[in-house]
């Protein structure tokens, strides 16, 4: 019998991470396409750093900052919060920063493209830059936002070094879609493995699917 309680727990993880990633990334992204310093590509760099580095080595620093002993641990603890590893805060903080640049790169890709002639004529129309934004900037980099949300939804779905590490396997509480297979094909529990595998490989083409979808029918609507 499939045990749908670690699909459940990662949809509920996806989707609070991409919420949270869209509201930090946007203005992260914003800031970086419009920005000229020195500084600029260092923080693409550090923004970037989730792409390259392996799952375990972000997982473990991520272990040593939220725990006890850690920065952001001792702050959480003196706050009556406890501490965030192996628990589903945990997991969210965690995810938040590993898929950080599947919502960053996008939309900063998406904002340099639109330029800035759109926004100049609507500064002579007298509109402030919280219009400009909202008004000029959103509508045209949809699809930028449709991609930065399907992609860190995606990868959040997918996550499983940095979710381990963080979170371990408890069931309920950590116990994910990915960590869930891996620990079923630990047990030789293969036909359970597979049927969340299988749910997991629909998922993830349905996702695709629809992100291509909708970005070619938003990419016609542009060229008419």
């Amino acid at each position: 019998m499939l045990d749908w309680q670690p699909f459940i727990l990662s949809l509920e993880l996806a989707t609070l991470t991409t919420i949270i990633l869209l509201l930090v990334g946007t203005p992260l992204a914003w800031w970086l396409s419009r920005t000229r310093g020195w500084y600029r590509e260092p923080l693409n760099a550090l923004v970037a750093l989730p792409l390259v580095l392996p799952p375990t080595v972000i997982g473990f620093y991520l272990l040593l900052m939220l725990g006890p002993e850690g920065p952001v641990g001792r702050l959480t603890a003196s706050l009556g919060l406890g501490t965030l590893p192996f628990t589903f805060s945990g997991l969210v903080v965690a995810s938040v920063i590993y898929s950080l640049p599947f919502v960053v790169q996008p939309l900063q890709n998406a904002f340099e493209a639109i330029g800035q002639r759109p926004l100049e004529a609507a500064a002579t129309l007298r509109a402030g830059p919280f219009d400009r934004f909202f008004t000029v900037v959103v509508p045209l980099a949809r699809p930028g936002f449709l991609t930065a949300a399907v992609l860190a939804f995606a990868h959040t779905i997918g996550e499983f070094g940095v979710i381990l590490m963080i979170g371990g396997n408890i069931p309920g509480e950590t116990r994910v879609l990915s960590v869930a297979i891996y620990d079923h094909v630990e047990s030789l529990e293969y036909a359970q493995a597979h049927g969340l595998s299988l749910l997991m490989l629909g998922l993830a083409f349905l996702i695709l699917l629809a992100l291509y979808r909708v970005n070619g029918r938003l990419n016609r609507g542009y060229h008419l």
